[in-house]
């Protein structure tokens, strides 16, 4: 089971404005730089090449530019700005056109009004190069409005664009029944975020077996589903699944993160499977960073001899 107070430690390491500076200054200045095993660089060029590496080992793509829980609606229109800049990069590329972002990111916190104009901003910049673009799920509090933009968006046409539950929370079945019923692109994940034993599950394994549920769902009645895990009793879970119910390895993909679980992802390519890697990449690449270790402390002792330059 997951250390908890690992991770709640961490998640408060990641809101420490003094180690941001910190390792913002030495974290990814060199290429053996203790960070860029989980984030691509500080710059979209950066991304691009990790993309190109990936896309020659024949895997998927989605380039995720860091940063969240903007404070006003300038940083709001700057981050925007920063993401139509990461579609016009991509097209000149020639990677993949793949995309996720977040509503925080857009300024939701700050109006809804103006976050759903940012989006509507870049998806009319993104949609004409054929771009997909999945709005990715944060803590519980933005559920609701979460699935509400996106059902508003899918209503006015923009159907290149997915969506991510949580299986950590109660209500994500229904939801998923709700996003298959409209033929939405569904992302599987169970939960970074601490939430209350009132709206989620509070053990692994009961996480884990709403996760194998809405799994099965996806896989056999979804609309191209992602099934989002770096744990192997799951991915070996849906693989006898797909074996036994002769699902099409073409009509799914599993997807993780950059830098984590390599070996497990080349294995899946050469087993025809799709796979498909988050690649994180910006300047606010700290709180994810961090986010990363709460999940795996054993890296711990790594990462502080990376910031003492050890």
């Amino acid at each position: 089971m997951l250390d908890r107070a690992a991770k709640t430690f961490f998640q408060l390491l990641a809101r420490s404005g003094t180690l941001k500076k910190l390792a913002s200054r030495y974290g990814l200045q060199r290429p053996e730089s203790f960070a860029r095993r989980f984030v691509a660089g500080e710059g979209v060029q950066e991304a691009i090449d990790a993309a190109r590496a990936l896309e020659a080992g024949r895997l998927r793509l989605t380039l995720d530019l860091l940063g969240e829980s903007v404070t006003n609606l300038e940083e709001a229109e700057a981050a925007t700005r920063q993401y139509l800049a990461v579609v016009d990069a991509v097209v000149q590329s020639g990677i993949e056109r793949n995309l996720s972002l977040k509503l925080t990111q857009l300024g939701i916190d700050v109006d809804k009004a103006s976050a759903v104009d940012n989006l509507r901003k870049i998806l009319e910049r993104a949609d004409p190069a054929e771009f997909f673009v999945r709005i990715d799920m944060e803590s519980s509090r933005y559920t609701d409005v979460t699935l509400e933009i996106f059902e508003t968006l899918w209503g006015h046409g923009h159907r290149r664009i997915g969506v991510v539950l949580q299986s950590a929370l109660y209500r994500s079945e229904a939801d998923m029944a709700r996003m298959n019923a409209l033929g939405a692109r569904v992302r599987l994940v169970k939960g970074a975020y601490k939430e209350p034993k009132a709206i989620a599950y509070q053990n692994k394994a009961d996480v884990d077996a709403a996760f194998e549920r809405m799994m099965k769902t996806l896989l056999t009645s979804g609309h191209s589903p992602a099934i989002a895990t770096h744990d192997p009793t799951m991915i070996d879970t849906a693989r006898r699944w797909v074996d036994e119910t002769h699902v099409a390895r073409d009509t799914f993909e599993f997807q993780m993160l950059y830098g984590i679980r390599r070996d497990l992802q080349s294995m899946l390519v050469n087993e025809g499977y799709r796979v498909r890697v988050y690649v994180p990449f910006g300047r606010e690449w700290f709180p994810y960073f961090m986010r990363r270790l709460g999940e795996r402390p054993a890296n711990v002792s790594f990462v502080i001899r990376g910031i003492l330059g050890e």
